[in-house]
């Protein structure tokens, strides 16, 4: 049996498929079978959102300065006075301090000249509490001299990013 010619053309791919093989295409996209794949899970993916806050730093309470400023120069005056007493220590344990005394003794004509330790750990911790005391009086009055130009000038703004890391069960 024949079959009788329909006038049945094959189109061009509406959908933009650029091979021809001569195959009769459809004017309409077909679904092609697919092919079972495994399945591999993805890793988990956390997102994470931030919040973005302005913040405007006005005024500065000055107890609060004060008693910040005078722990901070406290410690850092303790840690000079350790290190530097481990210093001499060890100045003294090489012969530095003997060779300082020599120098110094044939400058001023003396032979007897030296240096008393506990007189110089004596003399630098009273300097060293007139420093902090001066340190910790200007903190103060920088502080409060932010505070009458933060009216003016409108103070510090800084930016707080809140990072929040949502996990999902």
């Amino acid at each position: 049996m024949a079959h009788a010619d329909t006038g049945v053309q094959p189109t061009p791919d509406p959908y933009g498929a650029p091979e021809d093989d001569g195959e009769f295409r459809w004017p309409f996209k077909t679904r092609a079978p697919r092919t079972r794949e495994k399945r591999t899970r993805a890793p988990k993916i956390k997102p994470s959102y931030e919040r973005h806050y302005h913040q405007t730093i006005r005024k500065v309470d000055l107890w609060s300065v004060l008693k910040i400023s005078i722990c901070f120069y406290l410690t850092a005056l303790l840690i000079l006075l350790a290190s530097g007493m481990v210093l001499w220590w060890i100045a003294s344990a090489v012969g530095v301090i003997s060779n300082i005394e020599n120098f110094v003794g044939d400058l001023m004509n003396s032979n007897d000249f030296h240096f008393l330790s506990w007189s110089v750990l004596r003399a630098t911790t009273l300097v060293g509490l007139v420093v902090v005391c001066l340190m910790v009086v200007c903190t103060v009055l920088a502080a409060a001299c932010y505070n009458l130009f933060s009216g003016v000038l409108g103070g510090i703004e800084i930016t707080v990013v809140e990072d929040e890391t949502v996990t999902r069960k």
